[in-house]
């Protein structure tokens, strides 16, 4: 039961006209802050927490699993300035809104922040008001001050559970994999999940077997008409097409060939009528932003916060551009609706303009308190918005606004022919099909097309007009080779997918999956695809060998239906707590005492040394990548995976120097410092060097070469070979390119999180940087 605000009923530019003190509201993000501010004006006083205030200690589990695994939360370091300003603004406000994001980490937030704003009874609980804003406008904000509620304990639990659960993963698993395979690596309660599928995924990939197949193609035509009838072999003998090899095709090609004439046999049309798809919900925007615009999640839900929190517009200042992005609901407004049907009119005409407003169908599991992802207001067109945004903030509006017009207009109507040509008087019975579309009536695909819908319908060929039992000449026939496929590889978007459908993870923790497996080396991103890494995959082996219901699908599924159930308020968060803690403890016992140590044995290869006989084992060295390494002797070597994933050695790569003590070829070798020359006479020569880049020493009458290096502790540098001759040192990586500025003859790769990638001038009394694409 929502508590009666004295702000009720009054326009924003009067709620605080009559009171003696200003109101307090707090925001989790700055951006949202000043946003805020522009419409609140003097007399509310918006601060903003700069995210979680409070969260559990990084050095032990801070779980007390005794006690109902009850959280010890702390100020996060760094925090606690943030915390003291909130504090002492709280005690000067006649009333204090809490307004971080309307979900289960905004509500966390929102309640750690009333926590500390109420210690020692500096703020009585009955004057803290929790406020939604779903949209950053005038409109979304007065809604939201107009109607405040209390803290939602439902959604705060939600939270803590899937924090704890995290927490007990991660904290308990993590350290096992640090000891027994390598430093630096992390278990996940969702992330593991999303592996384990690209691993298998993978797998599938090795164990196919490619079948050969053939098919027909024919070309007919009409008698004095030039236009084409292209057709496919569809039936032999009244069979379905089923030719193995080159002579199956070619028996029926030359069967076909003796026919006399070809005639149609039938015609088929059809007309389909094709629905908009629904507005974007998180998982549908990441997905469609990845395969047409590819964006990472990451990058997509960046963006979307940007737009959500507001862009400066001439005129009106910060604006909140989009609603809020973290939702699973299609639910649509009312208001919305009926501006997007006056748009649509005005712009298109009654024509695109359904009967009735469309309403789209809310999943069950969905949390409908929020809409879809929409414009603000459809009036804001992306042309209108364009010179006042960046490239990419302009490409998700324009997506988002399309998608959501899209979706009240009428549907499209697309004709689609069917016809059937047979031969006369040939040795075998045949059938051959030719498919075509004509778009009679366009409707929402005047403005948009769902992503993979871009080329145009799969069978878009205009058939010229034929009757039934009408004579055509056949023009060629051939045959065309074929194998089966395997399963395609996971791309970002196609995994978004698999997790939804299975019911793993939140549609808002998708990004932070795929860019913690990315940035964790357990996953690369090749060609747009999703493929597991060595360390992936011996991570996946492990945790599934040794955590197999916890790994799991369904299980994480359930955990996720039950945490929904939670945030209803239909299920206890302890009890979900100790039911996971119950299955999981027993294995997590059994891990600690036999989890293998590849640590210190090495991942088995399954092939042998080439110089001892010895079973090779994988290791990684502290650049991260993988090599093979004789545990009986020195041997080491470079490898790569074929097809199948085996193991394939690579042989030595030689380079154009000699040694310098015995004169043999000096050749590119790999250790756990990553790659280095190595004489190609070793045993008997031991002589190595490090790697050079081929790029000359910039010091004066130094004939030395760039050359990378590493510290006692691992990190990579980049110094003059002539060390300690020489003293030339970059902790970036050098290019050989001349400073357009001062023409000293090297710059510097340096990334940044405001700027990314940049090209930097190694001149150090020279400050030139440039964007790396521009280089």
């Amino acid at each position: 039961m929502r508590k009666k605000c004295p702000l009720r009923g009054h326009k924003i530019a009067l709620l605080m006209k009559d009171t003696m003190k200003k109101s307090l509201l707090i925001v989790e993000s700055p951006t949202k802050a000043r946003t805020l501010n522009r419409y609140l004006g003097k007399e509310f006083i918006v601060k903003a927490s700069k995210g979680h205030v409070k969260d559990l200690p990084e050095n032990k589990l801070g779980v007390d699993i005794e006690h109902d695994f009850r959280p010890e939360y702390r100020i996060i370091r760094g925090k606690e300035k943030i915390v003291r300003e909130l504090r002492e603004a709280a005690k000067k406000a006649e009333t204090v809104y809490l307004g971080p994001d309307p979900d289960r980490e905004g509500e966390a937030i929102a309640w750690h922040v009333a926590e500390e704003i109420s210690r020692n009874g500096d703020r009585k609980p009955e004057n803290v008001y929790r406020v939604l804003f779903y949209e950053l406008t005038h409109s979304g904000i007065e809604q939201a001050l107009k109607n405040p509620g209390h803290l939602n304990r439902s959604l705060y639990e939600a939270q803590q559970a899937r924090r704890i659960l995290d927490r007990l993963v991660g904290y308990m698993i993590s350290p096992l994999l640090w000891q027994k395979i390598k430093r630096g690596l992390s278990a996940g309660r969702v992330q593991s999940v999303a592996l384990r599928l690209i691993c298998e995924r993978e797998r599938e990939i090795h164990r196919f077997e490619p079948r050969e197949y053939w098919t027909v193609e024919a070309t007919f035509k009409k008698k004095g008409e030039s236009a084409l009838i292209n057709a496919k072999l569809q039936k032999v003998n009244g069979k379905k097409t089923n030719l193995n090899s080159r002579e199956d095709a070619n028996k029926v090609i030359e069967a076909v060939k003796k026919a006399k004439r070809f005639i149609v046999s039938s015609i088929e049309r059809k007309r389909q009528r094709k629905n908009p798809p629904a507005p974007f919900i998180t998982s549908t925007l990441q997905q469609d932003a990845s395969r047409k615009l590819r964006f990472s999640p990451k990058k997509t839900m960046t963006l979307a916060q940007q737009l959500y929190e507001g862009v400066s517009l001439p005129d009106e200042g910060m604006v909140g551009l989009i609603t809020y992005m973290r939702t699973d609901s299609t639910r649509l407004s009312e208001e919305s609706i009926k501006a997007a049907r006056k748009f649509i009119s005005q712009k298109w005409g009654q024509d695109f303009l359904p009967s009735k407003p469309r309403q789209f169908k809310v999943k069950a599991a969905a949390q409908d308190a929020h809409e879809a992802i929409r414009p603000t207001d459809v009036f804001r067109t992306p042309e209108a918005v364009k010179p006042h945004l960046t490239p990419d903030q302009f490409a998700l509006y324009e997506l988002i606004w399309k998608r959501f017009v899209a979706c009240q207009m009428k549907q499209a109507s697309i004709a689609r022919t069917g016809i059937d040509i047979i031969p006369i008087d040939a040795e075998i019975t045949t059938v051959f099909r030719a498919t075509g579309s004509v778009v009679e009536f366009p409707g929402f695909m005047i403005l948009y097309e769902e992503a993979g819908d871009e080329n145009g319908e799969p069978d878009s060929a205009v058939i010229p007009s034929v009757k039934e039992e009408e004579i055509l000449t056949m023009i060629s026939i051939e045959g065309k080779q074929h194998f089966t496929q395997p399963p395609p590889r996971f791309t970002e978007a196609s995994l978004i997918k698999e997790l939804e459908q299975n019911g793993v993870g939140r549609p808002s923790t998708y990004a932070t999956i795929l860019s913690t497996i990315q940035d964790r080396k357990y996953v690369v991103l090749e060609d747009r695809t999703l493929r597991p890494t060595e360390l992936g995959f011996v991570v996946n082996d492990v945790l599934t060998k040794h955590f197999p219901e916890i790994i799991n699908v369904s299980f994480t599924a359930d955990m996720e239906r039950k945490l929904d159930e939670v945030e209803r308020g239909n299920y206890s968060f302890v009890v979900l707590l100790h039911e996971f803690y119950r299955h999981f403890k027993p294995m997590l016992e059994a891990a600690q005492k036999n989890m293998e140590n590849f640590r210190t044995s090495g991942v088995p290869s399954g092939i042998c040394c080439p110089e001892c006989s010895t079973e090779l084992t994988i290791r990684w060295g502290q650049n991260g990548d993988p090599f093979l390494a004789c545990p009986n002797c020195r041997f080491t070597s470079n490898y790569k995976r074929n097809e199948k994933g085996e193991i394939e050695l690579l042989q030595p790569q030689e380079v154009n120097e000699t040694c310098p003590k015995c004169g043999k070829p000096m050749i590119v070798k790999h250790g756990r410092f990553g790659p280095f020359l190595a004489c190609s006479g070793y045993p008997d020569c031991k002589t190595t060097k490090p790697l050079g880049l081929g790029i000359p020493c910039p010091a004066p009458d130094c004939s030395g070469e760039i050359v990378e290096r590493r510290s006692r502790r691992g990190k990579v540098f980049y110094g003059c070979s002539r060390y300690p001759n020489c003293s030339v040192v970059f902790n970036q990586k050098p290019v050989s390119q001349s400073c357009p500025q001062c023409g000293y003859p090297i710059m510097l790769m340096k990334k940044t999180k405001s700027r990314g990638e940049q090209l930097v001038c190694a001149n150090k009394e020279c400050k030139y940087s440039m964007p790396l694409r521009e280089s």
